[in-house]
């Protein structure tokens, strides 16, 4: 339910603060007062769009904040889906700045407005004079006999799985499209495949054999430079490592006079050995250096099979044609042996279809047995609404023919709906856009959602004017139809007529309040004389008599 709304900076509101109770909410005002600014600014935290325009302060950000308690909705899997923090007390919150920016908040989480709007619909269900068209979408019709049929867990259980069949059946169409494809290119694929495991690759081969060509190539400058640094090191009569003993001895016949230069000595000769060593190292190398015109040919065939192939494959690397050879590999055995895993998958698909048909027969007879009794229920408030000679009749088919790929099955079971109406006696039934008016369909939709409401738990539910057209005993009823519905639900109304004014278990009173230069909307929940007062003017006007004093004080049993 929807606890606490408040409103800052939005058409005529500066700031507002609304507690509401969790009954019959009722909202009353003058024509214009600002009752639909406050559901303007409701539908904001809803996900509806935002217009600085509106702005009561067009230097200042607008912020919209509902507070609700959603415990008996079942929402955790909602808020775990969009990572969101689970509150039993959840606020939505909506900040739009003058320049048109709009952020939107729950619980203190950014969130984007489609998950504000998911969210919102799931707390909040605003139906006014004019948003009759959802009564005559057949999503909704099933939902109503649904709700009534109270089969939500295998509803459930048929939607799980026909969501996997849909999953299960695209899979099949890829895999035949992917094995028809297979099998015309196999030749083509053998023989691309047959090259590249003739060529034998490995996958540091180019890099091994582009440094070994290296070295052939320059074989002779290597081997000179080589020599020249071993002459230097070690051949050479003023070689390094003779000048270096030298300097040893000379070093030797000093240690006696300092201890420091033993020391010194001891790592000359470390020098010595370690120069000794690369030298060895150099002279074993540049033996094995040596031209082999035969061995450059025959690496330079071998790089140039590689570079053809990554050529013609355009890739860079052996690790690359090597990868490209496993994809071939696979297509081949795709092409070879792809009937069988289609096979596979189309008897498992039957047998999930035999499943889905069964689910959905169950799901289909609980409907059939279920529309007679919403029929009598909704025809019985009707009647109570001055609608004595409503017929109402709601058609369950399943056809066999169906444009889905599914065959029959669809994401709600086998069955195509309608609803089919008349407010008149003598007059033929048809779709009830075509034969009710707005007032009429207001009722309908009045009585089947309180039909829903003692079936299943429906978020606040704000009835804007749906009281049109209706005066005197019918409107006494349909206050006590909302009287009703109040007790399984929030239920905020905003009326004209004193008879559903009466009915409210919180009557709240929206007004225009001139401040100087500025005009503001304001509201305030009225006591009890209060609304004795402001009933009794909307029986008689501005100054109420006593005689409708005393009928305002009957309607509230006072």
């Amino acid at each position: 339910m929807l606890q606490k709304l408040n409103i800052s900076n939005y058409a005529l509101i500066d700031n507002l603060e609304i507690s509401f109770d969790s009954g019959l909410n009722i909202l009353t005002g003058e024509t214009g007062a600002g009752k639909s600014i406050i559901l303007g600014a409701l539908s904001l935290i809803l996900g509806q769009r935002a217009e600085s325009r509106y702005f009561f302060n067009q230097q200042k950000k607008c912020v919209i904040e509902g507070t609700f308690k959603i415990g008996a909705f079942h929402l955790k899997t909602f808020f775990e889906d969009n990572d969101l923090d689970y509150e039993a007390e959840t606020v939505l919150r909506r900040e739009i700045s003058a320049d048109g920016k709009s952020r939107a908040f729950v619980n203190d989480t950014p969130v984007n407005l489609p998950a504000l709007k998911a969210l919102g619909e799931k707390l909040i269900d605003i139906h006014s004079q004019h948003a009759t068209l959802e009564i005559n979408d057949p999503e909704f019709q099933l939902l109503v006999v649904d709700a009534v049929a109270k089969h939500a867990d295998l509803l459930n259980e048929y939607r799980s799985k026909f969501r996997a069949y849909k999953k299960s059946n695209s899979k099949l169409q890829q895999l035949i499209e992917e094995s028809d494809k297979a099998k015309a290119d196999l030749d083509y694929f053998k023989f691309q495949f047959d090259e590249l495991e003739k060529a034998n690759l490995v996958a540091d081969e180019q890099e091994l054999l582009e440094q070994e060509l290296y070295t052939l190539n320059n074989a002779g400058e290597i081997k000179r430079n080589l020599l020249g640094a071993f002459y230097l090191m070690e051949d050479g009569e003023t070689s390094a490592i003779i000048q270096l003993r030298e300097a040893g001895h000379q070093l030797v016949t000093l240690e006696k006079f300092n201890p420091l230069i033993a020391e010194l000595h001891q790592r000359l000769n470390s020098t010595i050995i370690e120069l000794k060593d690369i030298a060895t190292e150099i002279e074993i190398i540049e033996q094995r250096t040596h031209t082999n015109e035969a061995r450059a040919e025959e690496i330079n065939t071998r790089l140039s099979l590689i570079y053809n192939l990554q050529k013609k494959h355009r890739v860079n690397s052996n690790a690359e044609l090597l990868q490209l050879q496993d994809e071939l590999s696979g297509k081949i055995q795709q092409a070879v042996f792809g009937d069988e895993a289609i096979e596979k998958l189309k008897l498992q698909l039957n047998a999930d279809k035999n499943e889905l048909e069964e689910l959905a027969g169950e799901l289909s007879a609980n409907r059939k047995k279920t529309a007679p009794l919403i029929e009598a229920q909704v025809l019985k408030t009707l009647s109570e609404m001055g609608m004595e000679n409503a017929a109402l009749s709601i058609e369950l088919s399943s056809p066999l023919g169906h444009n889905s790929p599914f065959g029959a099955l669809g994401a709600n079971g086998v069955d195509e709906i309608r609803f089919l109406f008349n407010a008149n006696k003598g007059h033929a039934l048809a779709e009830m856009s075509k034969v009710a008016s707005g007032g009429e369909l207001s009722r309908l939709m009045l009585s089947i959602k309180s039909l829903i409401a003692q079936n299943t738990a429906l978020p606040t539910i704000i009835f804007d004017e749906i009281d049109t057209g209706v005066s005197g005993e019918v409107a006494n009823k349909v206050g006590q139809i909302m009287e009703r519905l109040a007790d399984n639900l929030q239920v905020i109304t905003i009326t004209h007529l004193p008879q559903i004014a009466s009915k409210g278990q919180s009557h709240y009173f929206v007004y225009k309040d001139d401040e100087g230069a500025t005009t503001y909307t304001r509201i305030k929940q009225l006591d009890k004389q209060e609304r004795i007062l402001a009933i009794a003017k909307m029986l008689s006007g501005d100054k109420p008599g006593e005689s409708a004093l005393q009928n305002a004080r009957e309607l509230l049993n006072v």
